[in-house]
């Protein structure tokens, strides 16, 4: 039987199907062309490298496709790596991606009771109906999709497991601070990247649609509750202030948004996006790297590398 990705050892030699997540061309200081890859299957991801490559093998290396790689493990810095030795394509229509897709951290079934729970909760009639008519809309998306297609989140439900962990964290800064509005918080943590929903191609081998690429999920989700508000005839100062969330919370024009945070609400929403999604890239560049060591450099955090502590004996 063929092993997965968290069973390999230094020195194992592999011939698998695997999922082509990122890569990325370089060409080495002797001028050799190079393929760096991550390589994924339902157990976790691996970085690989193919020294020597063609254009061949760089056509067939597609972000989404699933690949045939003849490769062996090796130990670069501490971390486990593939030294890819061949790259053939395989045929997508045969593939069962499911075998390709990462799960989420929580089950599904719990996410949703979650979920319901804070819909349930929100208690300004009017952000009330928009929230909840805005997720029916796009609920079977909303409870499947990732939150990327690569860097936090990137597995089937991440969508919703990163809105529930933002919206945990929401919910504490309400309490913590008396002149938030705790509803209007609430329902920006729930509504800030449901626009991923139209953004993202789907759970498994995630992509950009054509919406994504040309408008992307802020300028998307604004348009969702314009227009949702308007089919619930909703025009309350809250529908705009929600609005105003959605588009400031990457924070910055260079991070997609077109008006920094301008109220206290939605500072915090950008706060806590932030925060959570740095928070996973850290988790999941530890995963694996031993105590003592570094993680290989990050480079959605500004290329670090992060200690994995020594747990207490």
């Amino acid at each position: 039987m063929d092993k997965m990705i968290n069973e390999y050892k230094e020195g194992d030699h592999i011939a698998a199907e695997l999922l082509v997540t990122n890569a990325v061309k370089g060409v080495s200081n002797a001028g050799a062309p190079y393929l760096s890859l991550t390589l994924q299957d339902r157990t976790g991801t691996i970085d690989a490298k193919r020294w020597d490559s063609n254009d061949t093998e760089a056509a067939i290396c597609q972000i989404g496709d699933v690949i045939l790689v003849n490769a062996d493990v090796i130990d670069y810095r501490g971390n486990l790596q593939l030294k890819v030795i061949g790259l053939a394509s395989v045929d997508q229509r045969s593939v069962d991606y499911s075998k390709f897709c990462l799960p989420s951290p929580v089950s599904q079934q719990e996410m949703v009771r979650q979920l319901k729970s804070y819909l349930s909760s929100i208690k300004d009639e009017e952000l009330s109906k928009l929230v909840n008519y805005v997720i029916n809309e796009h609920y079977d998306a909303f409870i499947s999709y990732p939150a990327a297609v690569r860097n936090h989140h990137e597995y089937a439900s991440g969508l919703l497991y990163h809105t529930l962990s933002m919206t945990q964290v929401a919910e504490f800064f309400a309490s913590f601070y008396d002149d938030v509005d705790r509803d209007l918080l609430i329902a920006g943590t729930l509504l800030h990247d449901v626009g991923k929903t139209i953004e993202l191609s789907g759970p498994i081998a995630t992509k950009y649609t054509l919406e994504g690429k040309l408008i992307g999920h802020i300028a998307i989700m604004v348009s969702e509750i314009r227009e949702a508000s308007h089919h619930l005839n909703l025009h309350s100062e809250k529908i705009l202030l929600l609005e105003h969330m959605i588009l400031s919370h990457h924070g910055e024009k260079e991070f997609g948004s077109p008006i920094p945070p301008l109220t206290k609400e939605a500072f915090l929403l950008h706060a806590i996006d932030d925060l959570d999604a740095k928070m996973n890239i850290i988790s999941k560049a530890l995963d694996g790297v031993k105590e003592g060591e570094f993680s290989s450099r990050v480079l959605a955090m500004d290329g670090r590398s992060f200690y994995q502590e020594k747990k207490n004996k």
